[in-house]
């Protein structure tokens, strides 16, 4: 295989692992779920990557230690199950010397992600009085879903901070 070939390999595998990551986070913002082949397709990649790169090990050591810690946070009701396994799944999926850098990452991300969710709350509150006409469409309903989630404090979708933060990592390199 020819150095170019490894590369555009490489750039492939990048492309469907960050689609893999928008379509958690935004399944996530609408459903308050994580569809499991999401995190087993980004988790297979993330593989191939080390495994390209010759830090499988390395790769799987730090996707057990934050599957471990972030079990423990789920066990304490801080995550969800599906955001343990997702951020598992990018542990691997990001290169071993990047994952400190992505942990950062998304815990800005989430901080953004939380400030963002005040805000709306304290804006749908104010207009909470207003009367608002039953919308039919797809996304109309995923923002009345939301909308009921925000005022009465439901918890974030933290995979559209898993997925920011881990972005930012592979694009920042």
């Amino acid at each position: 295989m020819t150095h170019d070939a490894i590369y555009l390999a490489g750039q492939i595998t990048l492309t469907i692992g960050a689609a893999l990551l928008i379509v958690a986070a935004l399944h996530d913002v609408a459903a308050r779920t994580i569809p499991n082949w999401t995190c087993l397709g980004l988790a297979v990649l993330g593989l191939v990557l080390r495994g390209a790169d010759g830090q499988l090990l390395a790769g799987l050591a730090l996707g057990v230690v934050v599957f471990l810690v972030a079990t423990f946070c789920w066990t304490r009701g801080w995550m969800g199950g599906g955001d343990v396994k997702l951020l598992a799944a990018a542990a691997i999926f990001v290169p071993p010397a990047d994952v400190g850098n992505m942990l950062v990452a998304i815990t800005l991300a989430g901080g953004v992600v939380g400030l963002f969710y005040l805000g709306w709350r304290f804006v749908l509150r104010r207009l909470a009085a207003q009367p608002r006409p039953r919308p039919s469409s797809l996304l109309a309903r995923i923002l009345r879903a939301e909308r009921w989630r925000i005022l009465r404090g439901c918890p974030l979708p933290y995979a559209s901070a898993i997925a920011a933060g881990t972005l930012f990592v592979i694009v920042a390199g």
